[in-house]
């Protein structure tokens, strides 16, 4: 194999005969395979490790698909012998937590190989993530300063992209996690000792996708009814940002074990410390699909704690209509918190979350945050979120195929660099960002 120059800047790099990417499981639909396509375009090898049927409809090459058909207990010899036999000096995953990711983490880490780990956007919907060795409390991030970062930042004089006015990657979003899980609904044969890393099983994982994408006219009205009332009530309010009790972020790096128990947490420090005039909305994230009786429980604890008059819930969506008159909130760790504190709205986290900095969220007690919270450093989070979108956060999106593309142009080079983003950044080396566009 010819090997091929990289020039980014005044960065030259050497790729090719000594890069092999291994990918893993990816988000659902064809991004991981035109990236991969596009790495080997760059002269590098890839292969792609399957674990379901699913995983197996969304990559079309078949010389470089390697099915995983043993029971989960053979899953780290099978990968130590694929590392090996192909050479492998790149892992590529989604996520970091799910047991076959963590477990190929650890095993690249002691190889000393690199590990590329994408992620829905810290900033998101409109950047998705792109760190190395981990992901959100995994993340170098958590260790860092906002001084260490404006010092950083002082190597660049690029000027923070703003969002676009909307966004179109929901519905592809539902659809490729709905045909995902048909295909191993209805074509798993050949990988009959596959174990889904969530609780539920295949089946209901299906038939909540599709009764998502059924049920999404429907609910769009019961959200708009909801958020008019709210918006139209009159009444000063607090946010609560809730998350899906099954995602990683809040499974791995918070102190809750279920939702519920987020509930009544915030539930019970609102009841004794808001001012009796002030109202809770509680806010479900956008693709709740109801595994999670969420609106059930909130009923029985606002009935529970005298509240149940001024605690209000409103179907997923988009915030920014709500947030616009919040006067705080409260969640914790959902990215949801980056948009609050671009408001300037005071913010309570319970878990570790890469935004949370002395600097912009709230250390009181929760009941004492309910009563009287402090607004946020709004100087320190611009600094934070410009050393954000200068390094670890690519515009563009996994789902939509304009989202796809605009993705692509900057995340095979930023893998295939030598530093990653955030050394980058210091070091000088970090190519010049896109200007965001519209996804959809």
């Amino acid at each position: 194999m010819t090997t091929l120059t990289l020039t980014r800047g005044d960065m030259t790099q050497p790729a090719g005969d000594t890069r092999v990417f291994l990918f893993l499981q990816g988000p659902h639909g064809p991004f991981f395979a035109r990236l991969a396509r596009m790495l080997g375009r760059a002269g590098a090898d890839v292969w792609r490790v399957g674990f379901n049927a699913g995983d197996r409809v969304f990559w079309p090459n078949k010389d470089t698909y390697i099915p995983f058909r043993e029971a989960p207990e053979q899953w780290c010899k099978v990968l130590d012998d694929i590392l090996t036999t192909k050479n492998v000096t790149d892992i590529v995953l989604y996520g970091d937590t799910r047991p076959i990711h963590a477990e190929a983490v650890k095993m690249a880490r002691d190889r000393g190989l690199t590990i590329h780990v994408f992620e829905e956007g810290y900033m998101r919907p409109y950047w998705v993530t792109y760190e190395r060795g981990g992901t959100n409390g995994h993340s170098r991030l958590v260790q860092m300063s906002v001084p260490d970062m404006r010092r950083d930042l002082e190597q660049s004089d690029m000027d923070a992209a703003l969002p676009p006015a909307s966004w179109g990657d929901m519905r592809h979003h539902i659809f490729y996690g709905a045909l995902y899980h048909g295909c191993v609904l209805l074509a798993n044969r050949g990988y009959r000792n596959f174990r889904p890393h969530r609780a539920i099983g295949v089946r209901k994982e299906f038939a909540l996708y599709l009764k998502r994408l059924l049920l999404m006219p429907a609910q769009a009205i019961d959200r708009r009814v909801a958020t008019w009332r709210i918006r139209h009530g009159g009444f000063p309010y607090h946010l609560a940002l809730l998350q899906l009790e099954h995602d990683s972020s809040f499974q791995m790096h918070s102190p809750f074990a279920t939702m519920t128990e987020f509930l009544e947490t915030v539930v019970d420090g609102y009841a004794r410390g808001a001012p009796t005039h002030h109202h809770l909305v509680v806010k479900a994230h956008p693709l709740e699909d109801g595994r999670v009786p969420v609106r059930r429980e909130l009923r029985r604890l606002a009935r529970a704690y005298g509240v149940a008059d001024r605690v209000h819930y409103v179907r997923g969506g988009k915030l920014a209509q709500l947030l616009d008159e919040a006067r705080s909130a409260v969640t914790v760790n959902s990215t949801a918190g980056q948009q609050v504190l671009w408001r300037g709205i005071p913010l309570k986290t319970f878990g570790e979350a890469v935004y949370a900095k002395p600097e912009f969220v709230s250390t009181k007690p929760l009941r004492d945050f309910f009563a009287g919270a402090e607004r946020p450093d709004r100087k320190a989070y611009t600094d934070y979120r410009r050393y954000l979108l200068e390094t670890s956060q690519i515009a563009g999106g996994f789902y939509s195929a304009s989202g796809r593309r605009q993705l692509l142009r900057q995340a095979v080079d930023m893998m295939l660099s030598a530093d990653d983003p955030y050394d980058a950044l210091k070091s000088g080396t970090a190519a010049p960002r896109q200007q965001l566009r519209l996804v959809t």
